[in-house]
């Protein structure tokens, strides 16, 4: 499981791109990239990660149901997502 520290910062990263997000999109608009390279750098929302709700990792990351394939294995195999099944053929 992730560390404490790496949640708390990328909600930190988050709320500021959410902060800035209408501020971005005025100066881009406007070709102001001088301005904009003067925000701060966590205002950019690709310095935000997806990560797994239940364990907080980052790789492996299926964004459909918000989980590592880690921990939507286990919840697959015991059955608390609706509609997935193990394939048998």
């Amino acid at each position: 499981m992730a560390k404490k520290a790496w949640t708390t910062r990328n909600e930190k990263k988050q709320r500021t791109a959410d902060k800035y997000r209408a501020k971005r999109a005025e100066l881009k608009a406007a070709g102001d990239y001088e301005a904009l390279s003067q925000l701060p750098r966590n205002a950019s929302p690709v310095r935000v990660v997806n990560r797994c709700t239940m364990t907080a990792r980052r790789q492996g990351y299926m964004r459909k149901f918000g989980l590592s394939r880690i921990a939507f294995r286990e919840e697959a195999l015991a059955g608390m997502i609706p509609g997935v099944t193990k394939a048998s053929w």
